[in-house]
C-alpha cells in the first residue's frame, strides 16, 4: 500500500485560515461507509443521525500555550514548542534556529521568568530542554506562552479559546482535538437529553499529528507517541452499550485511536493510561468504534489513512473529492464528516 494512494488535490484557498463565528455552523458532509453515498447538512444536524443508546466519546485534552519565543543567551531570538512532558522540568521541543540549539544552549523567555538548557539533541532533531522557573509551570506558561496553531495557519487567532473545545478539561496538548471545536454546550445538551451517553477520554495531542508520511511504503511509517486516559466510568459506558447492540460514536480521530488502543480483541475496553502508537490504516479491524466525527484531513497523512480504513478508501477519496467540489473548508478550522 503506497503513501500516494491516500493524495487528493485541493486548492489552498480552500485551508480555514479562521474559525466560523458560530461553532455548530459548520457543514457536515454525512457519509455511509458501506455505500458510499453522501449527505450535505449543518453541524448542528448531527443529531439527526444519532440514536437513544449510542455512546459518543470525546477528547477533554486542552491545548497548553505551548509555543515560546525568547532569546538566546549569545544574543538572537528563538522559538521554542513545546511537545511532549518527560517530567522533572524536562520537555521534548521543537526549536529555532536550529543549528544554534546545541546541548548547552541556554535561552531566556520573558525576561527570565522561564529559563532552559538545551540538554540533548535526538535522532529527528527535536531537543531536549530542561527548564527553570518559580510556581506552576501552567501558570508560567499560560503567561508567556503563545497557541501553537498549525503551520497552515497563516492568520492570527483573536481569541485563544476558539482553539479549544467548550469541554477541555485536562491540559497537555500541542495541539486541538478539531473534530470536537464544532460542539456547543447547547448541542451537547441537546444529544444528552436523546438518549445519547456523552463520554470522554484524554489523548494528549502532539504536533507529531501534522507530521507528513516520508516513506513511500504505509507499512514502512514510524508513528508517534501520545499519553491517553481512558476513564472507568467511560469504559463502563462504552461496554455497557455495546453489550446493548448500541453504536459507539467517536469524536475525532484521538478519540478514536484512544479507545482502539485500550479495546482488547475480545472488545472490552479496558480503564487505563498509557502512550499510543497505534496506526490506522486500510486493513485494520475496528474493535471498539462504529462512528466517526471528524474534520477533513491533509493529503496523504495517517488520518486519511485512519479515515479509509473505517471507510473504505475509494469512498473516502470520493467525498474529499466532492467536498472540493462542493468548497468545503478544510483542516482545523473547517467543516466536518460523519462517518456512519
Amino acid at each position: 500500500m503506497k503513501t500516494s494512494d491516500f493524495m487528493y488535490d485541493l486548492p489552498e484557498r480552500l485551508i480555514a485560515q479562521t474559525p466560523l463565528e458560530r461553532r455548530d455552523g459548520s457543514r457536515l458532509l454525512v457519509l455511509d461507509k458501506v455505500t458510499g453515498e453522501m449527505e450535505h447538512r449543518h453541524f448542528y444536524d448531527l443529531p439527526d443521525y444519532l440514536r437513544p443508546g449510542d455512546c459518543m466519546v470525546l477528547n477533554d485534552s486542552r491545548v497548553i500555550p505551548a509555543r515560546l519565543i525568547g532569546t538566546r543567551a549569545t544574543g538572537g531570538a528563538a522559538e521554542v514548542v513545546l511537545l511532549r512532558d518527560l517530567g522533572g522540568g524536562r520537555w521534548e521541543c521543537l526549536t529555532r534556529p536550529g543549528k544554534k540549539m546545541r546541548p548547552g544552549a541556554a535561552v531566556s523567555f520573558g525576561d527570565g521568568e522561564l529559563t532552559g538548557e538545551v540538554e540533548e539533541v535526538l535522532p529527528d532533531g527535536n531537543r531536549i530542554i530542561r527548564f527553570a522557573y518559580q510556581g506552576i509551570f501552567l501558570e508560567v506558561l499560560e503567561r508567556l506562552g503563545r497557541m501553537p496553531l498549525p503551520p497552515y495557519i497563516k492568520e492570527q487567532l483573536d481569541d485563544p479559546e476558539r482553539y479549544q473545545t467548550v469541554y477541555s478539561a485536562h491540559p497537555g496538548s500541542a495541539a486541538a482535538p478539531t473534530a470536537g471545536l464544532h460542539f456547543t454546550n447547547e448541542l451537547l445538551d441537546k444529544i444528552r437529553a436523546m438518549g445519547v451517553d456523552v463520554r470522554f477520554v484524554t489523548l494528549h495531542v502532539g504536533l507529531g499529528t501534522f507530521r507528513p508520511v516520508k516513506a513511500e511504503n504505509v507499512e514502512d511509517h514510524d508513528m508517534h507517541s501520545e499519553f491517553c486516559t481512558v476513564p472507568a466510568d467511560t469504559a463502563q459506558a462504552v461496554n455497557r452499550t455495546r453489550a446493548a447492540g448500541g453504536r459507539v460514536v467517536a469524536v475525532g480521530t484521538t478519540s478514536c485511536r484512544t479507545l482502539e488502543s485500550f479495546t482488547g480483541e475480545d472488545g472490552v475496553l479496558r480503564p487505563e493510561s498509557g502512550w499510543t502508537d497505534i496506526f490506522i490504516y486500510p486493513g485494520y479491524r475496528f474493535k471498539c468504534i462504529d462512528a466517526l466525527v471528524t474534520n477533513f484531513h491533509l493529503p496523504g497523512s495517517t488520518l486519511v489513512m485512519l479515515v479509509s480504513a473505517l471507510a473504505g478508501r475509494e469512498n473516502i477519496l470520493n467525498a474529499y473529492a466532492e467536498a472540493v467540489r462542493q468548497e468545503y473548508r478544510f483542516f482545523s478550522f473547517g467543516d466536518a464528516m460523519f462517518i456512519h
